[in-house]
């Protein structure tokens, strides 16, 4: 590969980390973006001097570039995202509909906004873009967050088309249920709630398995782009309805994971 720099969002822990990880081992100079400073820190410990950690909320894009200053960036990992509740758009909040926007689509657009075009001008970079079978499938309750990453999504299309024949490859990964605190949130901080609803009866994905299927599309020669991937854990699939009479999220979400 000729890819030498690579940046990562949500990269102090979960997907991000198992990704910079993988990176780094592939000899690849890292910088992970993460709120969590000392979970960064930790990570610079195992990883090494090739993990730089620039400590920022993925929707300061300004502090972001600040921090990188002339670095020049070939890989461009949208890992970060959140979810902060699993209720319908109704029920939300203003600022919980607005939040889930700006870090699942608007963040993601404006880092791909900064470095498309020092990639174009050196013709080479590869953009991965973490969205959701949530971008595609019917999840109770995640009404604005499915809908921010099908924008994603969708985006992703329409630059592939842009950006043809400049040497920039850009791959969507839509994960399934992966084992990570991502829900930690909505659970109201219960781990062990959370671990019992959606981890416990069927076996999910690891954030060594997105690792592996973004290392592997990252290798294939420069000709070459996997557009999308769709990563499902095994002992699961999306679809299917249960009407269940209980409205907390516990509930919902523990309902969900029987039936998808």
């Amino acid at each position: 590969m000729d890819y030498r720099n690579a940046l990562v969002t949500g990269g102090s822990k979960g997907i991000g980390a198992a990704i910079c990880a993988a990176l780094v081992a592939k000899g690849l100079t890292v910088y992970a973006v993460g709120r969590d400073q000392p979970a960064l820190e930790r990570l610079a410990e195992h990883l090494g001097p090739s993990l730089k950690s620039i400590a920022a909320d993925v929707r300061d894009h300004d502090a972001i570039a600040a921090s990188l200053g002339r670095t020049e960036i070939d890989i461009l990992v949208n890992n970060a995202g959140g979810l902060s509740t699993v209720k319908p758009l109704h029920q939300q909040t203003a600022e919980e509909t607005e939040e889930v926007v700006a870090l699942n689509l608007t963040a993601p657009l404006q880092l791909m906004r900064l470095l498309l075009p020092g990639m174009i001008a050196r013709r080479r970079g590869h953009i991965f873009n973490l969205t959701s079978t949530a971008a595609s499938g019917v999840f109770p309750g995640t009404t604005t967050y499915g809908a921010a990453k099908a924008g994603l999504s969708q985006a992703g299309r329409i630059l592939r088309y842009d950006l043809a024949g400049t040497g920039v490859r850009l791959t969507e990964i839509a994960p399934g249920r992966v084992e990570t605190e991502f829900y930690l949130k909505a659970f109201d901080g219960d781990g062990e709630q959370l671990r019992e609803k959606m981890y416990t009866h069927q076996r999910p994905l690891r954030p060594d398995d997105i690792a592996a299927v973004l290392i592997s599309a990252l290798q294939l020669p420069s000709h070459a782009d996997i557009a999308e991937i769709i990563l499902s854990p095994s002992e699961q699939a999306a679809g299917g309805h249960v009407y269940a009479p209980a409205p907390n999220i516990g509930d919902n979400v523990g309902d969900k994971s029987r039936s998808n």
